[in-house]
């Protein structure tokens, strides 16, 4: 344009000049998207530049160089979160536990899990329940939806709706993210966070650890039991089983069971549930112990 305003040239002079401006007009498009991303990248990691910010400087750079590689565990989609559950299982599955089998326990606690599914927050998620195969009294969760119950825990529980009760009390882990905000925390202290985020292994490789060995907070664990509590109550389980089963397991003081070393318990998370309990919804189903028995003789 500067140099067609400033040097009328003949026809065939401006066809010449046409020819090669255009390919240098994209080394110096590409050259401009590259420094927009470099100064993203750098604000971004002084913290000059906000989240939302960020990724208004990357959809103007509108195909360039992508500055955010990592994945975002402030927002995460559920799609994401079940991918990296489906990696925390794998990894699971071929160094800590091996599947319990027997395809009728798995299924008949698969079919306990996806009564509570509909009740839980978190519609977009696609729920699997296992058991383990371990004699320890045991239960946890990871992201994306799955869950895990060791056949030691489904011997100890006295009806089904004990077992509803402590299934709802994972499912509760998950819908409030808890294992991720637990990634999260970690990530920052080990400074390994950074603001590209993190990548997909790692994440997994965080949810391995602090699911088998790091306990949910006191405040996590009493925000797991009320949405486990709301979960079994609109399923129409008998809440009175989530007070019974806890009571159970803060009994055995001493020979207190694998389940109390990621799920800290005390008198007073009994107590809060117990006046937590929704008068209406105190008895319901799964409370018959011969039902559940004849369920789970395998086990036994």
């Amino acid at each position: 344009m500067f140099n067609s305003l400033t040097h009328p040239a003949s026809p065939a002079t401006r066809t010449c000049n046409h020819r090669h401006r255009w390919p240098l007009n994209r080394w110096f498009r590409r050259l401009s998207y590259l420094l927009l991303a470099s100064i993203t990248a750098i604000s971004i990691s002084l913290g000059s530049v906000s989240p939302a910010q960020a990724w208004s400087w990357r959809n103007i750079l509108r195909g360039g160089v992508q500055v955010m590689q990592g994945i975002q565990l402030t927002s995460m989609s559920d799609s994401q979160e079940m991918e990296i559950g489906a990696d925390i299982n794998q990894n699971l599955m071929k160094t800590e536990f091996s599947r319990f089998n027997n395809n009728q326990v798995q299924g008949y606690v698969n079919a306990v899990g996806q009564r509570l599914v509909p009740h839980n927050n978190r519609p977009g998620l696609t729920y699997i329940f296992q058991v383990v195969d371990s004699d320890e009294i045991n239960a946890f969760a990871t992201m994306g939806g799955y869950v895990y119950v060791t056949k030691g825990l489904l011997a100890l529980a006295d009806n089904e709706a004990e077992l509803a009760g402590v299934i709802g009390h994972e499912i509760g882990h998950i819908e409030g993210k808890h294992l991720l905000q637990q990634i999260r925390s970690t990530s920052i202290q080990r400074g390994v966070l950074t603001a590209a985020g993190l990548d997909r292994s790692t994440i997994a490789q965080l949810g391995v650890e602090l699911a088998l060995r790091r306990p949910h907070s006191r405040q996590d664990e009493h925000d797991a039991d009320q949405r486990g509590l709301r979960i079994m109550g609109s399923a129409n389980y008998g809440q009175i089983a989530m007070a019974t089963f806890m009571q159970k397991l803060a009994n055995m003081g001493g020979s207190s069971p694998a389940f109390l070393s990621t799920h800290p318990s005390s008198s007073s998370r009994v107590v809060d549930i117990e006046r937590s309990i929704d008068p209406n919804r105190r008895y319901g189903d799964g409370l018959d112990a011969n039902a559940y028995r004849q369920q789970t003789l395998a086990v036994r």
